[in-house]
């Protein structure tokens, strides 16, 4: 193992039997043996990665792509078909919180049996015990058997027992959303202090801020192998594009399958359906949406500037034209609208094919999903071409505020 290394993973496989319908009992196994077919189904296939000291990694990618089978591999929890893995020093998982933890025992108890798993001594739990309790906002209810904890009280007690064991690599699965938002806050800013000091982290997420803000680096799996590896900056957007990608392809075909159901019982209100309209003499022919370094983007970061591109065939003049857009949120609000006569450029006819650029110095929405409308106008707003919900996309961020859109602010506080 290279000395600048604290894990090593190399060629790891694993498969599961997927029973279709075992016996659990022996007679159930003798007299119907045909119960016992299984289906082989793999996880992971000759994935290697390294990971050196005190560098965080993110494990990100869709749910059954192997990340949390990733992660029990290296904490032992399960062992690999093929493949090794080489890990040096002590190791905590945040993978189930409270395994172990006795019902019936206090909280104060349990904290020592749960440290006492993750390898530390009597001394060592006794020297550290009131920083967890401070840590778990326990208080007066530690000495409360831990059956009559809320989930939020338990995740939050065994999330205090793990982070503060002192470990050499810590992995943690998708559990930084323990305990009210204050508390997630205090967790994740512990994370924080942890890498700081030096702790090699291995994180599974599908909250592309948290990755970016702890990680030095992401590991994108897909159908359990490694798809790309670097920087979080440079390989989340290209996760969160496949994403989108995806759930467009799915919301199309929801869509095209409700509208033929529409269209088969109740053929005229299929019409109220419709999505576009106008007189024809010209058409929107390609709809895009572009970042930097990406065409026909589906995900953008608040703030980030972007580019939509109109593309359109004039099949008769179009006098006094008028271009426009509209973002809405996907509940229906409209998010921002305009056009070429608000926006008071010259007048225009539209003779030939021809692109139309809008350039969006910061989309400065605040994250969720969104639908883009396009339109061509004339005279006095007669529609031309109006495509309704013509390009899907989403937003992320990895700043906490609220409502539609992110407002350019500044803070000064002054004692009086």
């Amino acid at each position: 193992m290279k000395s600048e290394n604290a894990i090593e993973v190399k060629n790891l496989s694993k498969a599961y039997k997927v029973y279709y319908d075992k016996g659990h009992q022996l007679k159930e196994r003798l007299l119907f043996k045909n119960r016992n077919r299984y289906e082989e189904r793999k996880v992971l296939t000759d994935i290697s990665f390294e990971v050196k000291k005190g560098e965080a990694v993110g494990l990100i990618g869709h749910n059954g792509c192997g990340k949390s089978t990733t992660l029990k591999l290296l904490s032992k929890i399960i062992y690999p078909d093929k493949g090794t893995i080489e890990m040096k020093g002590r190791v905590s998982s945040l993978i189930e919180l409270g395994a172990g933890f006795h019902p019936d025992m206090s909280g104060r108890e349990n904290i020592y049996i749960n440290a006492a798993i993750f390898g530390l001594t009597r001394k060592e739990i006794d020297a550290r015990l009131d920083d967890i309790i401070r840590f778990s906002e326990l208080g007066e209810y530690i000495d409360n058997p831990v059956r009559t904890y809320s989930s939020g009280m338990y995740m939050r007690l065994a999330f205090s027992v793990a982070i503060n064991v002192d470990a050499d690599i810590l992995l943690i699965d998708e559990i930084l959303a323990v305990g009210d938002a204050g508390f997630q806050a205090k967790c994740f800013n512990k994370m924080k202090e942890i890498k700081a000091n030096g702790t090699t982290i291995v994180i599974v997420s599908h909250s592309m801020g948290q990755v970016e803000q702890i990680c030095d680096r992401s590991i994108w799996l897909h159908e359990g192998r490694i798809m790309k590896e670097g920087r979080p900056r440079d390989v989340d957007p290209e996760y969160l594009d496949y994403m989108g990608e995806q759930r467009q392809k799915i919301a199309e075909e929801e869509e095209a399958q409700t509208q033929t159901q529409v269209q088969e019982k109740e053929p005229e209100k299929a019409e109220e359906k419709k999505l576009r309209w106008g007189n024809g003499f010209a058409r929107i022919t390609g709809i895009h949406m572009n970042r930097a370094g990406r065409q026909d983007a589906v995900s953008f970061k608040t703030g980030e500037r972007a580019e939509i591109v109109l593309e359109y065939e004039v099949h008769k003049k179009v006098e006094d034209a008028v271009f426009g857009i509209g973002i809405f949120r996907v509940d229906g609000l409209q998010c921002y609208g305009t056009n070429t006569r608000i926006e008071q450029l010259e007048n225009f006819d539209l003779e030939k094919n021809g692109t139309v650029r809008i350039a969006i110095d910061a989309m400065d929405l605040l994250p969720g999903d969104y639908t883009l409308d396009v339109a061509i106008e004339c005279g006095m707003g007669i529609p031309v071409d109006y495509y309704k919900e013509a390009y899907k996309f989403e937003m992320q961020t990895s700043i906490g505020d609220v409502g539609v859109a992110r407002i350019n602010h500044s803070w000064q506080i002054a004692d009086v």
